[in-house]
């Protein structure tokens, strides 16, 4: 099974220009988890509101799919990325418009049938944060 396709796929249709949430109905299963900040968010629904809001807190946000590989069986999948744009309230800080990097580290479990089962996440949310909280706004 090629799950670095199924992957890829879904960073290309949800995260990167023009995102689209709703391809969500078509990638994970009914029962997915994403475990992000050791926290779960569990159910298709709940995660699809939780991209929703995640993207509304980022103005202009580009998505880039640095490095993605599978284990032997294609039941994991491994991926760096990168996210890019302007703080409209992001981590829960002021919305300033300041311009900030993000990279994290993704771990699937994708099922027999290709579908998307769970997501571990991590990513460099207090280094991001500190750039958020130290920047002054800005107009563009």
């Amino acid at each position: 099974m090629d799950s670095i396709a199924i992957v890829e796929r879904f960073w290309r249709e949800v995260w990167q220009q023009p995102q689209n949430p709703e391809a969500i109905d078509q990638m994970v299963g009914k029962d997915f988890v994403i475990t992000s900040g050791g926290r779960d968010i569990v159910g298709r629904e709940a995660f699809k509101a939780w991209v929703i809001a995640f993207q509304a807190r980022i103005h202009d946000l580009q998505f880039e799919s640095i490095e993605t590989f599978q284990n032997q069986d294609g039941s994991r999948v491994a991926s760096r990325w990168k996210i890019t744009g302007r703080n409209n309230g992001f981590l829960g800080t002021q919305a300033n418009n300041v311009y900030f990097e993000m990279t994290g580290t993704a771990v699937w479990a994708v099922s027999q049938n290709g579908l998307l089962e769970h997501n571990w996440v991590e990513r460099n949310a207090f280094e991001v944060y500190a750039v958020l909280r130290a920047s002054k706004p800005s107009s563009s």
